[in-house]
């Protein structure tokens, strides 16, 4: 009988960019932040009427920032929604909301919108982003709740105001972390 060497078998899983560590990390760090901007700053902004989402400011930044694909955005969705059922008024309606807004912004941020030569990219997406999740979670949230549907009319100008607080937010933040992540 001859000896035969056995060479190790080396296995490599594919890396897609839904999967990228340094997305995901990317993520968990403004998920941190956003969580706790949204308990304190939050709650202390929302006794004026707007109720800023850091949540989703966190992933929208994300998303801009890793040029994420449509998979890989409506993971970061499935991410922050697991992350607001610790805060939400109606558990699980955000799996549906965030994940579609999410993808919303990944389709939105592919695209460079300039205003005067001034990218506003990260302003417009962010505010479509924010209007989506907050009309779909008011709308859903209502029929949901039983109340009649044009009660919603209600909700909306605090989901335009926090949809203009997050496009501010997000369009402030953009570059600095850009600059911050190419080093």
């Amino acid at each position: 009988m001859s000896a035969q060497t056995a060479e190790p078998r080396t296995v490599t899983a594919p890396t897609t960019k839904a999967t990228d560590v340094s997305s995901l990390i990317l993520l968990a760090v403004l998920l941190a932040a956003g969580f706790i901007l949204n308990l304190t700053v939050g709650n202390a902004l929302g006794i004026v009427g707007i109720k800023p989402q850091f949540i989703i400011a966190s992933y929208a930044l994300a998303i801009l920032l890793k040029r994420s694909s449509l998979g890989q955005a409506a993971l970061f969705g499935v991410i922050s929604a697991a992350i607001i059922q610790l805060t939400t008024s109606i558990p699980g309606l955000n799996f549906l909301t965030e994940v579609v807004a999410a993808l919303v912004m990944a389709a939105i941020a592919k695209r460079q919108i300039k205003v005067g030569g001034r990218n506003v990219t990260p302003l417009v997406a962010a505010f479509v982003t924010t209007l989506v999740s907050g009309a779909l979670f008011a709308v859903l949230g209502t029929l949901i709740m039983g109340a009649a549907l044009p009660t919603v009319v209600v909700k909306l100008p605090i989901v335009l105001g926090t949809a203009a607080f997050n496009a501010v937010v997000v369009q402030a933040l953009y570059l600095p972390l850009s600059k911050v992540l190419q080093k």
